[in-house]
């Protein structure tokens, strides 16, 4: 096959998304593809996590329609467009296959590895990598040129921002595709560059670790340091509850990326977060932060 059999001469008419990992982002992604009229194919490392996604997507949709966002018809129409799978194998006729997998470098670079050979020879590929490189990513695929960033924020249903990042070979058909799928899917987007991280956890984990440092240090309790971010910088949310929202691990998985790309110590990640996700304190997830969430309130931890 040439290059000519498999070029894109400009934006791609997309009709079928396929998502990679059917955790909070994968399922919020497939959500909202689905409303937007994809036809959605999802799968997980098994088939029953990807239903259990469809369960937590129909009640997630249930909401919006209570709140008068959508309505039951467009609810039942848009889950019927949504197919569960245990395997990559079901992408083979997706336009575009977007991975939500865990932030860790090695799964995402197998996982494209095992996914290439099997979808069409012009389908896009996409990372919702919130700070991995795309260009490296990319190198492992058959198709850098259709490679790029789709980092859409959590919780994906409620966050109109997509971040578009293009590796060193992403052609401009490819770009120009996915930025009107995203447009279709109501979102608003912002180019990035592929440094680590791109702009918004560039800007925003660093905020979080320098909160985390400011507790570690003995400037302020949980408590203080968030009410002071809330009441003082008119942030909607404070740095530590949004830090166990995001995840602990995930948190410091942004700060090592950062550090270990930029070699700048001001990106060290705080010891204390390390302590945390020793622990397995990762959060909201796992019902242990910065807070601890066992009981009707969420209650700090120091």
């Amino acid at each position: 096959m040439t290059d000519q059999d498999t070029a894109v001469e400009g934006p791609l008419d997309v009709k079928s998304v396929g998502v990679i990992g059917a955790g909070q982002m994968g399922a919020g992604i497939a959500h909202v593809c689905a409303l937007a009229g994809y036809d959605v194919k999802m799968s997980d490392v098994s088939e029953d996590q990807a239903k259990a996604a469809i369960d937590q997507i129909a009640r997630n949709m249930e909401r919006q329609v209570k709140r008068g966002k959508i309505d039951a018809a467009d609810k039942d129409a848009a889950l019927a467009r949504i197919l569960p799978g245990g395997s990559l194998e079901i992408f083979g006729d997706s336009d575009i296959v977007i991975e939500a997998a865990s932030e860790n470098e090695e799964i995402k670079r197998e996982i494209f590895k095992a996914l290439c050979p099997l979808i069409k020879p012009q389908a896009i590929v996409c990372s919702n990598t919130s700070s991995i490189s795309i260009t490296r990513l990319a190198s492992v695929t058959d198709r850098p040129e259709r490679f790029m960033g789709m980092h859409f924020m959590n919780p994906v249903p409620l966050m109109k921002l997509v971040e578009l990042i293009r590796g060193i070979a992403t052609d401009e058909a490819t770009f120009e595709t996915v930025r009107v799928m995203a447009e279709k899917l109501g979102k608003t987007t912002a180019s990035a560059e592929d440094f680590p991280a791109f702009i918004v956890n560039r800007i925003l984990l660093p905020m979080i670790n320098e909160a985390v440092y400011t507790l570690y240090e003995g400037v302020g309790s949980v408590k203080s340091i968030d009410t002071a971010m809330r009441l003082g910088a008119n942030h909607p949310m404070g740095p530590l509850e949004l830090a166990d929202f995001i995840g602990l691990d995930t948190c410091l998985a942004i700060m090592h990326v950062l550090y270990d790309g930029l070699a700048d110590t001001k990106y060290r990640p705080c010891p204390l977060l390390v302590k945390y996700v020793e622990a397995g304190w990762l959060g909201k997830k796992a019902g242990r932060g910065f807070y601890d969430y066992s009981g009707d309130e969420p209650v700090p931890t120091r």
